[in-house]
């Protein structure tokens, strides 16, 4: 896999939190599926944090993430990369998705967190005045540690752990 596509975003109007990748692996272009690679941690975490079972049927894994107030993306649209390694990415290549556009349907949105540093560092460059000094009420923008089975220096516990702070801006929908 080289030239790849990203996913459509998967959202619900209602959204308090929005998680970002970078670009789904080779693992999930193939199962058409985010985060669809076994060992990436993404879904025993959030189904953890947000009650259902990490086991579920894919669609119904996503309507459990929008019924709790979460929306899903990546920050690349498009891009040119060997393999599933975010250090792979052709920087050049890299085509941003429309965050601006997604952001301005999603008024009740609180955090933007994204999934590992490479996330946060193409969000900061390419959309990082979207929740700048001029958008004082903007949803906050957070780095978590990557859930990809690649980030192994943190094991399941640790970044769990840390992902557990997104349960505050879900608790109160509404």
């Amino acid at each position: 896999m080289s030239d790849a596509l990203s996913f459509p975003p998967s959202w619900r109007a209602d959204a308090r939190v929005l998680i970002l990748g970078s670009m789904p692996g080779v693992a999930s272009l193939e199962a058409q599926r985010y985060y669809a690679h076994p060992r990436n941690a993404f879904w025993p975490i959030l189904g953890e944090l947000c009650g259902f079972s990490p086991q579920l049927p894919y669609e119904e894994r996503l309507e459990r993430l929008k019924e709790a107030g979460i929306a899903l993306w990546d920050v690349i649209g498009r891009c040119y990369r060997p393999g599933s390694l975010d250090s792979s990415i052709a920087a050049e290549s890299v085509q941003p998705n429309d965050l601006p556009g997604l952001l301005a349907q999603l008024p009740q949105l609180q955090l933007v967190v994204c999934n590992g540093g490479t996330a946060y560092r193409l969000f900061r460059r390419h959309f990082g005045s979207l929740l700048a000094a001029e958008h004082p009420n903007g949803p906050a923008l957070l780095q978590l540690p990557s859930t990809s089975p690649a980030h192994a220096a943190m094991n399941f516990a640790a970044k769990r752990e840390q992902w557990r702070v997104i349960q505050g801006y879900l608790s109160a929908q509404g």
